[in-house]
């Protein structure tokens, strides 16, 4: 379970003082799918990063599995980014000269890459629908591909939660319902979800919205029948 407890962020001093997070708090059961939403400069992706350690908080606590994370050195914060906390981005951050396979195995070649570990990149781009496209290239892939290796990349090593940030952002509308199936999937299968968006029409796909406005929270719904894009428009194989 993941808990935020006071979560203030500033940046600056005296009259160039910017409040990005003001007394945030609140809690994501193991399973969650929550979505932040609100409009631009709210402090969306500020808290997304401050949960997954890649901005650390002005006051307050950040507790991830009952472990506090948020005063954590920076090599503890990577070994957790490597075991629990996985990212995918609104920009998709593949390496241009790796074949989508190689970017998916990525988070496991710290240990040394072994067939295993292939076997299971392999596996995991085919449960997104890319098993074509293990050796193509970035610039041979469209922009949804990209993000659906991505997606790929965050779930090979089984950390429990995904932190997603606007990753529609960047495609259009029928690839985002696609790419929407495919985390509505993960957390079927037990992953915990995080996701930042703009749009009220992706939020509506999960499970809980909580909206910003001025660093602060203004509103949680915690929504009993949250929409399933693939009931709609077709499971994603």
């Amino acid at each position: 379970m993941l808990e935020i407890k006071n979560v203030s962020k500033t940046y600056g001093n005296g009259s160039a003082r910017v409040v990005a997070l003001n007394n945030i708090s609140m809690h994501v059961e193991d399973g969650g799918f929550l979505a932040i939403t609100g409009p631009s400069g709210s402090g969306k992706s500020t808290l997304l990063n401050v949960i997954g350690g890649l901005e650390h908080a002005s006051s307050g606590e950040v507790i991830l599995d009952g472990r506090r994370i948020d005063n954590l050195s920076e090599d503890d914060l990577v070994d957790i980014r490597r075991r629990k906390v996985a990212y995918v981005f609104q920009q998709y951050h593949l390496i241009p000269s790796l074949t989508a396979l190689e970017n998916v195995l990525l988070p496991l070649t710290f240990g040394g890459p072994v067939k295993a570990d292939e076997k299971r990149a392999v596996e995991i781009l085919q449960k997104v629908g890319l098993e074509k496209r293990v050796k193509h290239k970035p610039s041979q892939l469209s922009g949804g591909e990209q993000q659906r290796v991505a997606i790929a990349r965050a779930l090979v090593n089984g950390c429990s939660l995904i932190l997603a940030d606007e990753p529609t952002g960047n495609v259009d509308q029928k690839t985002g319902m696609e790419i929407m199936n495919l985390f509505r999937q993960a957390n079927e299968d037990g992953h915990t979800i995080i996701m930042v968006t703009h749009s009220s029409d992706i939020a509506r796909r999960a499970k809980r919205i909580v909206t910003l406005r001025d660093g602060e929270m203004v509103n949680e719904v915690e929504q009993e029948k949250y929409e399933r894009p693939y009931e709609k428009e077709g499971r994603v194989r």
